[in-house]
C-alpha cells in the first residue's frame, strides 16, 4: 500500500544498496566503511528524522492546503537539518532510533516540535505562514535561503532549545557576530537538569563562583547556515573538495538544496555521490496517539538512502553546521582555516574575525550577466529570488 504512494524516482533508488567500494561513507561527520560497517551506516541513516510531504493534514491558516506535494519539498528539508540540529542538542549525536524500542521523552519532545499542526514550533504550519512575511505566499516553493531565513525566526519562540542561529550571508561567515549572538547571556533551558560541575572548573573560561545555571547559559548552542551558490548554472567543480569536507566535520548538520525546484536532504557522501534523504513522497498526516506519543516509524527512512552525482548538484545550498559548545565553535574555526590550505579545494566562504569596515570583499563578483546569459540565469533566479552573489569562477 505504501509503494503506491512513492513516486517513479523515489522507486527507482529505492532498494539499491552502497556500492562495493574503499572509498569511506561519510555521514554528517562519521566515517564508515561500506564492507564492516554497512548495518552502522544504514542505522545512522534511519536514525535521521525524515519529513516527507504529508497530506489530510489540518488547513494552513485555517482555510488554506491540507497537503504540501509539489510545493513543500524545501520546507521539508528545512525542517530536517533542523530536526538535526534538535537531535544533536537534545539526544547527541551518537542517538540511534531503532524500531519498536521505547523511546525517551525527550525524542518525541523533538518530533512533536516538527508535526502538521500549527502550535508546533517548526510545523510546515508555521514555516509557511512565516514565510508570508519573507514574500512568500503559502504554496510557493522556497529556496534555501528563505527557509533558513524563516527557521531562524522560529527559532526565537522554541525557548526548550534555547539556540542561537546565525545565517552566514555574502559568503562571509564573521565569527565575533556569532559569538555576540552566542554569549548573550540568557538562562539556557534545561541547564539545571545538567551534572553539576565541580566549584573550581573553569566552564567557557568563567570562574567556578558563578552559578551552574549561569555558567551553563554562557553559550546558547548554535545553528550555523551558510546560504551559497557555487557556480551559475551548474556547481563549479573547484568547490567539490570542500563540499565533501562539511561532511567530514563533526559539527556537520547536512546541506539543503536539490536540483531545480526539487530539493533533497544531504547527509554526506561516498566517492563522487552525494547521499541523501528524499521528501517526494507522500504519507498521510499523523495522528498523535492517547497517551501524546506519536506512531513515528514513518518519520524513518527504513530503506537505503538515495545517492546522486556531485556534478548534478544545483548550485544554489545552503550548508549547516551545529556548535553546542563555544569548544566545538573553536574546533569548527580551525577546520575551516585548515581547509582553506588544502590544494585543490576552493574555499566556498571566508571566515573573518570580524567585519571589514568597507565590507568589499575581492573574490566575489556582482555579476551583472548580459542579455545571452540573462535567458539561462533567468529560471534559477525565479526560483530562488534573493541577492545571492556569484562566486567567481
Amino acid at each position: 500500500v505504501f509503494l503506491a504512494t512513492l513516486t517513479y524516482d523515489t522507486l527507482r533508488f529505492e532498494y539499491e544498496d552502497f556500492p562495493e567500494t574503499k572509498e569511506p561513507v561519510w555521514i554528517l561527520g562519521r566515517k564508515y566503511s561500506v564492507f564492516t560497517e554497512k548495518e552502522e551506516i544504514l542505522l545512522d541513516v534511519t536514525s535521521r528524522l525524515w519529513f516527507t510531504y504529508r497530506k489530510n493534514f489540518p488547513a494552513i491558516g485555517g482555510t488554506g492546503p491540507t497537503s504540501d506535494t509539489g510545493w513543500g519539498c524545501m520546507l521539508r528539508c528545512g525542517q530536517m537539518i533542523f530536526a538535526q540540529a534538535l537531535v544533536c542538542r537534545h539526544l547527541g549525536r551518537d542517538w540511534r532510533w531503532i524500531k519498536g524500542k521505547r523511546q525517551m521523552d525527550n525524542y518525541f519532545n523533538v518530533l512533536n516540535a516538527f508535526i502538521d499542526k500549527k502550535d508546533s514550533y517548526y510545523s510546515i504550519h508555521q514555516i509557511a505562514q512565516m514565510g508570508v512575511g519573507e514574500g512568500k505566499s503559502i504554496g510557493q516553493w522556497y529556496g534555501p535561503n528563505t527557509v533558513a531565513q524563516v527557521l531562524k525566526k522560529l527559532a526565537t519562540f522554541d525557548t526548550w532549545s534555547s539556540l542561537a542561529v546565525h545565517i552566514a550571508m555574502d559568503n562571509t561567515v564573521v565569527m565575533e557576530e556569532i559569538r555576540r549572538l552566542c554569549q548573550s547571556n540568557v538562562p539556557c533551558a534545561g541547564a539545571a537538569a545538567c551534572p553539576s560541575l565541580e566549584s573550581d572548573v573553569l566552564y567557557n573560561g568563567c570562574p567556578g563562583n558563578v552559578g551552574l545555571r549561569e555558567r551553563l547559559a554562557l553559550w546558547k548552542p548554535l545553528v550555523l547556515l551558510i546560504p551559497l551558490r557555487l557556480g551559475l548554472t551548474e556547481i563549479n567543480e573547484a568547490y567539490i573538495e570542500t563540499l565533501k569536507h562539511c561532511f567530514m566535520m563533526p559539527q556537520s548538520l547536512g546541506v539543503i538544496g536539490g536540483k531545480p525546484n526539487s530539493a533533497h536532504y544531504f547527509i554526506g557522501y561516498v566517492g563522487e555521490e552525494l547521499i541523501y534523504l528524499d521528501p517526494h513522497t507522500t504519507q498521510p498526516a499523523v495522528e498523535p496517539g492517547e497517551s501524546g506519543c506519536l506512531p513515528d516509524e514513518s518519520f524513518h527512512c527504513q530503506h537505503p538512502p538515495c545517492r546522486m552525482s556531485i556534478a548534478e548538484l544545483d548550485p544554489s545550498i545552503a550548508v549547516g553546521f551545529f556548535c553546542n559548545t563555544e569548544a566545538d565553535f573553536n574546533d569548527w574555526c580551525q577546520q575551516i582555516k585548515k581547509l582553506a590550505l588544502v590544494r585543490g579545494a576552493l574555499p566556498m566562504f571566508e571566515l573573518v574575525e570580524r567585519q571589514p569596515s568597507h565590507f568589499s570583499n575581492p573574490d566575489v563578483l556582482n555579476l551583472t550577466p548580459d542579455s545571452s546569459d540573462a535567458d539561462r540565469l533567468e529560471r534559477f533566479f525565479d526560483s530562488e529570488d534573493e541577492d545571492f552573489e556569484i562566486l567567481s569562477l
